[in-house]
């Protein structure tokens, strides 16, 4: 059964979705591939204790890795790249090309873009820190000024 609360953040509103009692969304306001509000099932604020207090610890620079349980539904191959995803670690970023090359296959960075772009459990699972193989920004679910924003801030070039 789904459950969602909506919390304040430095991004906006963030639509944070269970699915008995385990996360499997992290939504922003806009985001691209959101689902329709109706999907997010009944509000509850009471489930959201452990990550709200997790995002809000990473909002204040406090916290630099997730330890919540995640349920990531996605075909396979999508999954194996959220995977690859929860490696990159906190101020860093890895190109397209490299996500391919550690999932043993260099030839699918369109397609570990593509599942990049479908990631459901944004910022937790940080697609925000994958640029083009020239460092440029390139896709952001939640738009390019975002994902600027997050870099900026977990390389310590802006704080909130």
């Amino acid at each position: 059964m789904k459950q969602h609360t909506v919390i304040d953040s430095p991004y906006g509103p963030l639509t944070l979705v269970t699915d008995d009692g385990v996360l499997c969304g992290l939504y922003m306001v806009g985001q691209r591939h959101r689902p329709p509000e109706e999907a997010f099932g009944e509000r509850d604020d009471t489930l959201f204790d452990e990550a709200t207090d997790q995002l809000r610890a990473y909002f204040a620079g406090e916290l630099k890795e997730f330890t919540l349980e995640l349920r990531l539904a996605g075909t396979t191959f999508q999954r194996s790249v959220w995977e690859q995803l929860r490696k990159i670690p906190y101020g860093e970023i890895r190109s397209y090309g490299e996500l391919a090359e550690a999932l043993g296959n260099p030839g699918a960075s369109r397609a570990v873009g593509l599942a990049n772009g479908k990631n459901p459990i944004g910022i937790i699972v940080p697609c925000h820190r994958v640029v083009g193989a020239n460092g440029s920004l390139t896709g952001y679910g939640g738009g390019l000024d975002r994902k600027q924003r997050l870099l900026d801030f977990e390389s310590g070039a802006a704080l909130f």
